[in-house]
């Protein structure tokens, strides 16, 4: 009789495992064909099964693209079925709050939230994301204002570790124009890869940010409060750009 009620029990198990894998399979959303971008990497683990409990494949950088395939709700989560790349036939599963897409109500919001509670580059690097999403957002001003003060501020920093590393000497035998080095300088490499561009003083030695959100900015958003802070900053970094 043990035996029996064993068997049964086992069978009805592997029954509702069936019935599960076969839901999550097959399950449609709204979501199904759009894309995401991860933001959070602490969340960005790609799974096999849409568990906090399967088996890990890989934990996706920050800034990975994704094409979102289906989504299901289980351990109080709610996951995406996703596909790594367009070249890639992989597919996994991930924690819906480590991406963010244009394609559910109030993510604009959320990513907000994120980057004003986020510091270093990290900031930086999710307020392009934002901008990159959210194109017609009503926060985009605010985030265009944000972005260009972080990044201006960057450069003093920039400016004053690429000095300490160039040695003048050596850079006056390799034959190569002062500025070439540093408009070459590895440390603009992963704000480049954003596309965000510094421009140099050869006379101070000096970065600046090419001012790219504040134009947006006095051009989009010309009746805004941010618009006018923008072309302060414009007038300023002319004056900058023109010192000796």
């Amino acid at each position: 009789m043990q035996n029996l009620i064993v068997s049964t029990l086992t069978l009805f198990l592997l029954a509702c495992s069936a019935s599960y894998a076969q839901q999550g399979s097959t399950e449609k959303t709204a979501e199904e064909g759009n894309f995401a971008i991860v933001i959070d990497e602490r969340l960005s683990l790609l799974l096999t099964e849409p568990s906090l409990y399967s088996i890990p494949m890989q934990r996706l950088s920050r800034g990975r693209r994704l094409l979102v395939i289906s989504s299901m709700d289980t351990d109080g989560i709610t996951f995406y079925e996703v596909k790594t790349s367009a070249s890639n036939e992989q597919t996994g599963w991930i924690q819906a709050d480590a991406v963010v897409g244009n394609f559910r109500r109030n993510e604009d919001q959320r990513l907000v939230r994120l980057i004003h509670a986020s510091t270093g580059f990290g900031k930086i690097e999710r307020a392009v994301y934002f901008l990159t999403f959210f194109p017609e957002s009503a926060l985009r001003p605010s985030i265009l204002m944000l972005l260009g003060d972080l990044v201006e501020e960057k450069s003093l920093e920039l400016s004053t570790k690429a000095s300490a590393k160039f040695d003048r000497r050596e850079m006056a035998a390799s034959g190569a124009p002062l500025h070439s080095f540093y408009l070459g300088y590895n440390g603009l490499d992963r704000y480049r890869k954003l596309g965000i561009r510094f421009l140099f003083n050869f006379n101070t030695r000096s970065y600046h940010y090419d001012g790219e959100a504040w134009l947006e900015l006095v051009d989009r958003y010309s009746k805004s409060e941010e618009a006018v802070e923008a072309q302060k900053r414009l007038d300023f970094l002319r004056e900058k750009m023109e010192r000796k």
